[in-house]
């Protein structure tokens, strides 16, 4: 199940096609934006900080202006795909290009007209995995966060800690008692949230 919070952009010069894709979203409990032009859509998500929740686009190939390829080619500078999966929307003569565009990053494509339930299953997992993604950036930086709040010294002894050194490893490694070794150890695991060095371990490996 898609956040409530996801949000479908549909981006197609074609009226009759933005308001069909819409209504279809509504009818699925889907929100989505619409855009006449990839000019439009490229200033709604150019800005930094513009894909916080998880979305995809709906992106015509062949438009007025700026074509679809080319709003493509911005995104992936953007570095938006990651969280942002792209589902290409094509004509039967721009099917080879939309395959080439899946190969270089593209979420998937789907021909016209296309099937209302094939279309939404795709859209459906291309807002999961935009879900997916975010949530590790999250974690991620989450962690760095973490890591920023600990000392140098502290961050050796994480380093030892991690790769399984005992106290007395640690000590003799970094060139300081045991005693010191154990206070670090234990604002570590404060600091970090973590009881154990499984629990920092995994922590660390599933960022």
């Amino acid at each position: 199940m898609s956040s409530p919070y996801a949000t479908v952009y549909i981006v197609d010069d074609d009226q009759g096609v933005r308001d069909a894709l819409a209504w279809l979203l509504r009818s699925r409990r889907l929100t989505s934006e619409c855009f006449d032009s990839a000019e439009a859509f490229d200033a709604r998500i150019s800005a930094p900080g513009s894909v916080r929740e998880p979305s995809c686009v709906l992106l015509d190939v062949r438009m007025a202006g700026l074509s679809g390829l080319a709003m493509f080619e911005k995104l992936i500078g953007y570095g938006l795909l990651p969280t942002l999966p792209v589902i290409f929307l094509t004509g039967h003569a721009d099917v080879p290009t939309a395959v080439d565009a899946v190969k270089r990053g593209a979420f998937d494509f789907c021909e016209k007209p296309f099937s209302d339930n094939a279309l939404v299953d795709r859209i459906e997992q291309a807002l999961a995995l935009s879900a997916e993604r975010l949530s590790a950036l999250n974690r991620s930086g989450n962690l760095q966060a973490l890591l920023d709040g600990l000392t140098e010294r502290e961050r050796d002894v994480l380093r030892l800690v991690v790769g399984g050194m005992s106290n007395k490893m640690v000590a003799d490694q970094l060139d300081i008692s045991v005693r010191t070794v154990e206070v670090h150890r234990a604002r570590v695991f404060e600091k970090m949230g973590v009881k154990s060095a499984v629990e920092l371990a995994n922590l660390l490996r599933n960022a």
